[in-house]
Order: C-alpha cells, then sequence, then structure tokens
C-alpha cells in the first residue's frame, strides 16, 4: 500500500492543461471525427472530391452523417477487433529481443519485445495466402469498406481509451502521466492519465504505436492499389508514386522500433483518447487518403513529373532517416566511430546536445525531411483537388506543435545552456531560411 504523500509524489497534480484544457479537448475530439466524415462524404467515387463550399454539399455530408445503418456495421467491427486481437497475439508469440526502456521516474526500466517487424511479415504472408485462396476479393472488400472500417476503429479506440482511463484508478501506485492528473475526468480522458498502461505483458501504449495504424495504413494502401486495378485494368503511376513511399515508411519505422522507446509519445504522453484515436484512426484513415482518392481518379503523370517526385520523396526521406539514424547513434554510444566526431555542448545536466552533423544544420531538420517527404504523396495524387492535400496541411501544424512542445521541454530542462545552444544551432527547421 502506497501512501497518500508518497503517491502525491510520484503523480504531482498537473498544473498546466495543453489544448486550453478541457474545451480544446472536447474541440479535438469532435475536430478530428468530424474531418474524418467531411473527407469521406466530400471524397467519394460517387461525388468526387471537392472541399465542401456550398449549402448542397453540407446538407449531403450531414445526411450521410445521420444517416447512421449505413456505416454502423457490425461485420466491419468484428472485422476491425479481429485485426486488433491478431496483432496483440503476434505481439505475445513471436520471438525478438526484450529490450528496456528509458529510466522512469520511479528508477524502473519497463521492458518491450522487438516483435513489430516479424509481425508484419508473418502478416504479409497471411495477406499473400488469402490472395492466393480468394484472389482479390478481401482487399477489394476492405477498399469498399472503407469508412465502415473508419468507424469501427473510432468505436474501438474510444471503448480502448475510456477503458485505461478506468483502469487507471486501480491502485495508487500507477504511475501517471504529468500531464493527465489534472483529475478533470474530459481532459485527462483525452490527454491520457496512466503513462504506460499494461495488461500482462501487453503495453498498450507501445503496442498501438506501431502494430493496429501503420500496418494498417499499408494493407488500406495495398487494398486501394488492389481495387484501382480491379476497376480500371491497371495501376497508375500515381498510384505507386503514392503507396510505394509510405509503404517503405511504414517498413522503416517498423526496422527502427526501437527507436519509438525514446520519443515524446512513450516516454512522456499519457496513453488516452488521442493517441488511442491517433494510432488507430488518424494515421491509418487520413494518412492513406492520396490511394484511396486514386482508387476511384487515377493520375497519369509525365515522365519528368513522375521522377521529380520520385527523387523528392527519396531524398526527403534520407534527411529524415539519416538525421534519425545520426541522433540515435549518438544517444545509444556517443564513442561510436560514426558519431564521435560530432561536436556537442555539455548541459549541466548531463545532456549532450549536437551542434554539428545534420543537427547543427537546425535543430529539427528531421521534421523537415518527414514533411517534404509527405508533400511528395501528396503531389503524387496530382492538382484537380486541395482534399488530397490534407495531409501537408495536417502535417505541418502537428510538426510545429511538436515543435512547440520540444523547444519548451529543453528551455525548461537546460536553461541557460539552451540559450547557448540555440546561438550555435540557430535555425530550426531549414539551414539559412527559417
Amino acid at each position: 500500500m502506497v501512501s497518500q504523500s508518497s503517491a502525491q509524489t510520484l503523480n504531482p497534480r498537473t498544473v498546466h492543461r495543453e489544448f486550453f484544457g478541457v474545451p480544446g479537448a472536447l474541440a479535438v475530439m469532435t475536430g478530428t471525427v468530424s474531418v474524418v466524415f467531411v473527407w469521406y462524404f466530400s471524397c467519394n467515387p460517387q461525388v468526387g472530391c471537392q472541399l465542401p463550399t456550398t449549402h448542397e454539399q453540407w446538407t449531403h455530408i450531414l445526411r450521410g452523417a445521420f444517416n447512421y445503418q449505413d456505416y454502423l456495421s457490425s461485420t466491419a467491427l468484428v472485422a476491425y477487433t479481429v485485426w486488433w486481437a491478431w496483432l496483440a497475439l503476434l505481439y505475445f508469440v513471436l520471438p525478438g529481443h526484450v529490450v528496456e526502456g528509458v529510466e522512469l521516474r520511479d528508477g524502473s526500466r519497463l521492458k518491450y519485445p522487438i516483435n513489430g517487424l516479424s509481425s508484419f511479415f508473418v502478416t504479409l504472408a497471411v495477406a499473400l495466402a488469402a490472395y492466393t485462396y480468394w484472389g482479390t476479393l478481401p482487399f477489394v472488400w476492405i477498399a469498399d469498406h472503407y469508412f465502415q472500417l473508419a468507424v469501427s476503429s473510432i468505436l474501438f479506440a474510444t471503448a480502448q481509451a475510456l477503458f485505461v482511463y478506468a483502469y487507471s484508478f486501480r491502485s495508487s501506485s500507477v504511475m501517471l502521466a504529468l500531464a493527465g492528473n489534472s483529475c478533470n475526468p474530459i481532459y485527462d480522458f483525452f490527454i491520457g492519465r496512466e503513462l504506460n498502461p499494461r495488461l500482462g505483458p501487453l503495453d498498450l501504449k507501445y503496442f498501438c504505436e506501431l502494430r493496429p495504424g501503420i500496418m494498417g495504413w499499408v494493407l488500406l494502401n495495398t487494398s486501394f492499389a488492389i481495387r484501382q486495378h480491379t476497376v480500371f485494368g491497371s495501376v497508375s503511376n500515381s498510384m505507386w508514386l503514392a503507396i510505394v513511399p509510405q509503404i517503405a515508411y511504414c517498413v522503416d519505422t517498423l526496422v527502427f522500433e526501437r527507436n519509438v522507446l525514446t520519443t515524446m509519445d512513450i516516454v512522456t504522453d499519457g496513453f488516452g483518447w488521442m493517441l488511442s484515436f491517433g494510432d488507430l484512426t488518424w494515421v491509418p484513415v487520413m494518412y492513406s487518403l492520396q490511394a484511396r482518392f486514386l482508387a476511384f481518379h487515377p493520375v497519369h503523370h509525365s515522365s519528368p513529373m513522375a521522377a521529380l517526385i520520385a527523387v523528392m520523396a527519396v531524398a526527403s526521406f534520407l534527411v529524415f532517416r539519416l538525421s534519425n539514424s545520426e541522433k540515435n547513434a549518438f544517444r545509444t554510444d556517443p564513442n561510436d566511430p560514426k558519431v564521435r566526431h560530432l561536436k556537442y555542448i555539455k548541459t549541466e545536466s548531463g545532456s549532450k546536445l549536437l551542434v554539428s552533423g545534420w543537427w547543427g544544420m537546425a535543430r529539427h531538420i528531421n521534421y523537415t525531411g518527414d514533411w517534404f517527404f509527405g508533400l511528395a504523396q501528396c503531389l503524387a495524387a496530382g492538382f484537380e483537388t486541395p482534399m488530397t492535400y490534407f495531409f501537408a496541411v495536417y502535417f505541418l501544424v502537428l510538426l510545429l506543435h511538436r515543435n512547440y512542445r520540444d523547444e519548451c521541454k529543453c528551455r525548461d530542462k537546460y536553461k541557460k545552456d539552451w540559450i547557448r545552444y540555440c546561438e550555435q544551432v540557430p535555425y530550426l527547421f531549414i539551414p539559412y531560411v527559417i
């Protein structure tokens, strides 16, 4: 039994509420779900793909949203639950290295299995077996029931968030997120009350971060490409330009699975509705927008344009991957021959801040590569509608918000050393520009 004073020391009351507190939390929850609905009812084979700007378009959206019989599907909900359960089973049964996460506030370290990539390949083998036996039928069904599956993921993500919120009250010794102990149920449900909710060895936050959503994104993209081929007899070069980089990005994420253990999502954020919805719904449903559009409206790029988009995707991905790899290598072993030549500032807290190499160019150079990589996929969908550029706009807002959080966190942690660091690395994203 943990004393009240010990619990308060371990889990201090949250003072600062992000997203402007409860009003912001409610706005984000209703707003993001609304975006999923608006983008579906405004961009589909029946109506085309145009931003809703007229009364008739909004009437169509509202009529479709209220006609819930068309998209609430028990079959889709069962299919999604089986998908989640399948990946959870692989989390338990597949072999893989077990690594420790960062040190927590109580001095402990949690252990995590690194078997996401093997889970992906086993799932790929099952998908190929399904294709061999049933042909394109399962994949066309996924593409045709995209919205039913999207709504099912919203319901599942919300139910999961409700569960982990209630589960966080099981003991006073549970480690809470520093931002999720406001004692306001709406805000804590949204932001995440418990830092690392676990069911036995299953770490729900870590599992959802990379498994159901990331692999679901690959499955949706593949299904949309197969749908395009089924209807039009071929896969357009625009479809390849959109899905190949995205699938490569997903595989890369699984290859470097252990790197997620040092990210803000795992280290700092609680697991609530924001991450549950983001992982299970937002990533696969909204990030596959280009492939979904191209499935019913193929775009055929000229060879020079296709080459330009491909070069942009490869170059920006290299910036993203090489900068992150350099940072992670330095964190792991500063004396590694690959990174020991790098210059750094040693802070009073004991941390080392790189001021050369990729991280001497800009403080968030990886965000720059990440954004241009996403923009390349938007360009693959052509210029016929601004709706397919939602990812680039949203991702820019997301990265700017992450930058703000990173800067505030580092300013508080490193104090005068951060000022000194910013003087040596003055640019945020693009050297000599911004």
